[in-house]
């Protein structure tokens, strides 16, 4: 599937540059009006920014407000500093609450107040409800447009105020059953209903194992509760158990995407919301830092070689050998970092097994480095004809590959505690790990043996 998509967004790139090449400015519109919000805001941050603002341009406004919500953040910003007032408040009008809740937070403040001023109290109280938790929770996630029913009520009684009602919200699957304080019992399943005795009560069919979410849960928890439980939608409660509001699938899709993004991107230093497109010199900045702390840790594994200087320089082979050394222990320690780090997300690690893992990493290791310890003191042999060089060298890969291992572990479960995201830091940390360590047992053995 992933490739199918890619294969789609390039043949629909290269179809809008085209277009834009000829000038078939009527056809760009048709592509685009054609297309889902999100599918535009793919385009849109595929394009340079000159191109990007003639596709804007050409946007109809009842679209604006879902492309916005669906591009990054860099890229929305961008848009938004071009656009007129009188154009944000139009974008705004018409988004869910919890749609409105996570583009509000973007916009000027003189927009802000006039799209406040704009809704009605009871929206505006909805969506403050929304914007008083942080984003990145449940509460701040969650869609304030419930339907709740009382368990007394009958099944016939329920669906005569469907009727009348006339819509549910989008992504209705669940109706919420909450005693007379607004505090929630139990759920009942829309298709269950269809299906039931029309004199029936609720409570005879509502379930109450289904779990609910506290609204100050963090948006990775909740992912996990939502694919634990294989759940299409969930409350939201408070601590006294009012029901403040409900998420649905879709919202938990999205916080999937970008922990995803968030993970491969802060493995290079940057933030997932970054704009590929983005000025060079904005660029150069963000990468710069990362590159400066690469360059002091480089210099640390730099000042290790320059100890064992004199012994490099009566034993050539060992410089021709030292990234041999420093390669194996930064694969291997890569390995074992992507895989805590990968348990720590997924809330698989802590520290009741912390220490069976790190048993466990150092007996991989042990395996792996006397296999390639062997290997590897072998061709050393073959090619410079030295049995006490090629056992330098093996013992060097050993203590390396123990080191990475025991590294791997130590560094992110170290930096979660420290309140460090282990992905933004923990391969520069390692990389300095296994270079030291294995520059100083090289060296330092090729010292004691070999001089």
């Amino acid at each position: 599937m992933p490739v199918e998509n890619a294969t789609h967004t390039e043949n629909l790139l290269q179809t809008l540059r085209d277009a834009l090449d000829g000038g078939t400015m009527r056809h760009v519109r048709g592509m685009l009006n054609s297309m889902h919000p999100a599918e535009v805001a793919s385009l849109l941050e595929s394009l340079p920014p000159a191109r990007r603002a003639v596709v804007w341009e050409l946007i109809g406004p009842d679209d604006e407000g879902e492309v916005l919500l669906n591009v990054n953040d860099e890229v929305r910003s961008g848009l938004i500093d071009n656009m007129e007032v009188e154009e944000l408040v139009a974008a705004a009008d018409g988004l869910e609450v919890d749609d409105l809740a996570d583009l509000i937070i973007s916009l000027p403040e003189a927009v802000t107040q006039r799209v406040l001023q704009a809704m009605e109290e009871a929206d505006r109280q909805r969506l403050q409800t929304v914007l008083a938790f942080d984003e990145d929770s449940a509460g701040g996630l969650m869609n304030t447009d419930t339907i709740t029913v009382r368990p007394d009520v009958t099944v016939e009684v329920v669906l005569r105020y469907l009727r009348m009602h006339g819509e549910v919200p989008d992504g209705t699957d669940t109706l919420f059953v909450v005693d007379r304080f607004g505090r929630l019992i139990g759920s009942a399943y829309l298709s269950r209903l269809l299906t039931a005795d029309p004199e029936s009560t609720i409570a005879a069919l509502m379930l109450t194992d289904v779990p609910d979410i506290p609204a100050d849960m963090p948006a990775t928890e909740v992912a996990k509760l939502f694919e634990n439980h294989d759940l299409y939608s969930a409350a939201v409660v408070d601590e006294g158990r009012q029901l403040l509001g409900r998420i649905t699938v879709d919202d938990v899709v999205d916080v999937i995407r970008d922990e995803a993004e968030h993970t491969v991107m802060s493995m290079a230093g940057l933030d997932e919301e970054f704009d590929m497109f983005s000025p060079v010199f904005t660029s150069a900045r963000r990468r710069a830092i990362w590159l400066a702390v690469n360059l002091a840790t480089a210099f640390v594994a730099a000042r290790v070689v320059g100890v064992f200087e004199a012994t490099i320089e009566q034993v050539v082979a060992l410089a021709v050998l030292m990234p041999v050394v420093a390669s194996m222990g930064g694969i291997a320690g890569s390995q074992t970092l992507t895989i805590i780090i990968r348990g720590v997300a997924l809330g698989q690690v802590g520290g009741s097994n912390a220490r069976w893992l790190m048993n466990r990493e150092l007996a991989v290791a042990a395996i792996n480095g006397v296999v390639w310890a062997v290997v590897i003191a072998l061709i050393v042999v073959l090619w410079f004809q030295s049995w006490m060089l090629g056992a330098v060298i093996g013992a060097a890969i050993v203590i390396n590959l123990l080191a990475a291992a025991l590294a791997g572990v130590v560094i992110p479960l170290s930096m979660k505690r420290l309140g460090i995201d282990p992905a933004l830091a923990g391969s520069v940390v390692l990389t300095t790990v296994t270079d030291v360590v294995g520059f100083t047992a090289f060296l330092g053995l090729g010292a004691l043996l070999l001089v």
